[in-house]
């Protein structure tokens, strides 16, 4: 499958029992829910919960409820997604809320618990240490912006939403939005040149 192959095209394939597809749709969107979840999730729940647990969760969870995916739209996929990183973090700020019991989380396949799942991430160290400090940039650059205009990005580059959704989420006319996005996109774009990136 080329690196052009549709998100439609991958998750049809991936509904016919096609797990090297659904590995490359999960692939696709993995950055992009990253930095949701790290908007998402409060500063407090972050210092409890790290950001890549979330997203494992959620892509196992949305793994494990596929048939449940109906595809709408370009952006049907990573919206989904993210309801279920919604559900994820909530549950996980209430598990910090109780009393920790014994055996509510599933540890993956280790030496330790050879009979656990098996991960979904099994790519290599140095890849993933790559990919999480290009995560790492893109969160210091986002978190340096204004929040209107960091909420302005999220929106129409992490999320993917037309400019009538932004307006209508933001409570703003479609010019209004448009005008915030682009100023938004330059400042973001002069403060990765700053950054050498």
């Amino acid at each position: 499958m080329g690196p052009h192959t549709s998100t439609f095209e991958l998750l049809a394939k991936a509904g016919t029992g096609d797990e090297e597809a659904l590995s490359l749709a999960f692939e696709r969107y993995r950055g992009r829910l990253a930095v949701l979840v790290h908007f998402k999730m409060s500063p407090r729940a972050r210092q409890f919960s790290d950001v890549e647990d979330v997203v494992q969760e959620t892509l196992l969870r949305a793994f494990r409820d596929l048939n449940r995916f109906s595809y709408r739209t370009p952006g049907s996929f990573l919206r989904w997604l993210s309801s279920i990183a919604d559900h994820v973090i909530v549950d996980r700020v209430r598990y910090l809320g109780r009393e920790r019991r014994a055996g509510e989380e599933i540890p993956f396949r280790s030496e330790s618990n050879p009979g656990g799942p098996e991960p979904a991430d099994s790519r290599t160290p140095s890849r993933l240490f790559a990919q999480q400090e290009a995560i790492e940039g893109l969160l210091n650059r986002l978190e340096a912006l204004p929040e209107e205009y960091r909420q302005a990005i999220l929106l129409a580059k992490i999320e993917g939403l037309s400019t009538a959704e932004i307006a209508e989420r933001l409570g703003k006319s479609r010019e209004a939005a448009s005008l915030l996005v682009y100023r938004a996109v330059k400042r973001f774009r002069a403060l990765s040149e700053a950054a050498g990136t």
